[in-house]
């Protein structure tokens, strides 16, 4: 992996990656002179046990900028500059510009429940300089690039203290509220362990103080051996609806063996990671015949400086499609009792995409 880290005008960070080395005298480029003055913070919600953020700064957000400009793209245009610098390179990370979290945030306010700065980090990953492209369409080299500048972040992200989780994710759609449609994501850094991270880890933490071994590893070991949901057995990853799935086509990628981050797998691995996010992707699309919207995020370790032997790193998508032609919108059982309620099996929603034959060539 060749990295080459940039400073824009306004003060961000851009670091781009590739698979092969880059010119040094690449200049990042900004939408904006000056930084957006971002002082998010965190109240504390007495009736549910958890941390609420507020940025209101975001409100002057990019949103659906007109058809002829897109800050993605690279472009040498002076009058409008955008966020990526012309030039040969695969993936770009840079700062957002209108983050929800910023370490340097400071001073919450005063008020009748607990508060705290909304410390972390808030990045926008630029997986191809192809606007018209998807994650399932770049080649297995590029996509084991992105798991490698995913694990980059991670580590680097996670080193600050005061960042105790990591979350990288893609909302892939209009569907599910995209503005751009250039194939990007984003990573959040938060000052705590957003709260089904947390209850996750707490039930993991149990079953393996039960059991001494994963529970993750269990259910990925379960669904391997029975392949009725299975829809990708590689050597060391698999890909899988799982039997609990709330979602129609909800679908895990996981490697076979725990593994707290995607830091800490081998090459193999994440090439055979590679693989699998292709497969999943592909089956996904082909379907049909057509791009399937989906929210994706990647779960790990959190990064609180806490042993946690009980750790599996895992990819989650959630597309959030019912049927074909009907949108899953969550409703007051999902909202308002936080009970999910599926209208399809697994194992059916698993047929559907096992039928789909994929190239991973193309």
């Amino acid at each position: 992996m060749h990295r080459l880290a940039l400073k824009k005008p306004d003060g961000r960070k851009l670091i781009l990656y590739s698979r092969r080395p880059m010119a040094p005298n690449l200049v990042a480029p900004s939408p904006r002179k000056e930084p957006v003055v971002a002082n998010p913070h965190m109240r504390w919600h007495p009736l549910r046990g958890e941390w609420v953020t507020y940025a209101t700064h975001r409100q002057d957000r990019t949103f659906l900028p007109p058809p002829e400009y897109n800050p993605l793209l690279p472009s040498n245009d002076v009058k409008n500059p955008t966020e990526l610098p012309v030039g040969a390179y695969d993936i770009a990370c840079f700062d957002n510009l209108f983050p929800s979290f910023s370490l340097t945030a400071a001073h919450p306010p005063e008020l009748s429940v607990p508060t705290l700065p909304a410390s972390g980090a808030c990045e926008v990953v630029v997986f191809s300089q192809e606007a018209k492209g998807s994650l399932g369409a770049l080649p297995l080299d590029h996509l084991k690039l992105l798991l490698d500048v995913w694990a980059e972040r991670y580590t680097e992200l996670g080193h600050n203290p005061l960042i105790n989780y990591v979350l990288p994710f893609e909302n892939r759609g209009v569907e599910v509220g995209v503005t751009l449609h250039h194939p990007h994501g984003q990573i959040y850094a938060y000052p705590v362990i957003p709260p089904i991270p947390l209850r996750q880890m707490e039930l993991e933490q149990a079953y393996f103080k039960a059991n001494h071994r994963g529970l993750l590893a269990d259910m990925v070991a379960d669904e391997v051996k029975s392949k009725v949901r299975l829809l990708y057995d590689g050597p060391h990853v698999a890909a899988f609806i799982p039997i609990c799935a709330r979602y129609a086509y909800e679908t895990w990628i996981a490697p076979k063996v725990a593994a707290p981050s995607l830091a800490a797998l081998t090459n193999e691995q994440r090439a055979d990671f590679a693989r699998a996010m292709k497969t999943v992707l592909l089956k996904f699309d082909g379907l049909w015949h057509k791009p399937f919207p989906y929210l994706m995020s990647i779960h790990q370790a959190p990064t609180d400086g806490e042993p946690h032997p009980e750790a599996h790193v895992y990819m989650q998508f959630y597309p959030p499609l019912r049927t074909e032609t009907k949108l899953k919108y969550l409703a007051g059982t999902e909202l308002g009792a936080g009970l999910f309620a599926a209208d399809s099996l697994p194992e059916d929603k698993a047929k559907d995409l096992q039928a789909v034959e994929v190239s991973l060539d193309v």
